[in-house]
């Protein structure tokens, strides 16, 4: 296990679509290992491949329920909207208001190969929208809202 790189928003490979992946082996076990100690490493929630510049449809997300791994991840269904905060690993010191989904279901296929269905609320469905986002070359920046102006009351 190692830590990787982490790609920032100028460099190229984040902003193209990644491939499925096709066949699970020790390089991709290696990989899915290696993005969740980089990403703990960084004090992160959530990495998605193309962060550590590897074109593959895989994401790890911790949000503090434990590491969930996630093998060509699908979004099923979404509900409901919630507007937050976002940051993300590869636009360091910045942040912005993003309008996402409150509730996700996600189907995709754990390191064994099974198929698995999970479902998030509030910041894990935050979470797995931000990094399926990765896998199609959108970072949260590109969904920033415009701040609300602030009103003073005379």
């Amino acid at each position: 296990m190692a830590i990787r790189k982490i790609r920032i928003s100028t460099d190229e490979v984040l902003r193209k679509i990644c491939k499925p992946v096709k066949e699970i082996n020790d390089h991709l076990l290696t990989l899915l290992d290696d993005m969740a100690d980089t990403m703990y490493e960084a004090n992160g929630v959530g990495l998605a491949a193309p962060q550590v510049g590897v074109l593959k449809r895989v994401v790890v997300i911790d949000i503090g329920e434990g590491l969930l791994e996630l093998i060509n991840p699908v979004i099923l269904e979404q509900k409901g909207t919630q507007i937050d905060y976002e940051g993300c690993l590869s636009v360091p010191n910045a942040s912005g208001r993003v309008e996402r989904p409150s509730y996700v279901k996600v189907e995709a296929m754990n390191r064994k190969g099974e198929t698995i269905i999970v479902e998030g609320e509030e910041l894990m469905a935050v979470a797995l929208c931000h990094e399926l986002d990765h896998l199609d070359g959108i970072l949260y920046i590109d969904k920033v809202l415009p701040d609300e102006e602030e009103t003073e009351e005379v």
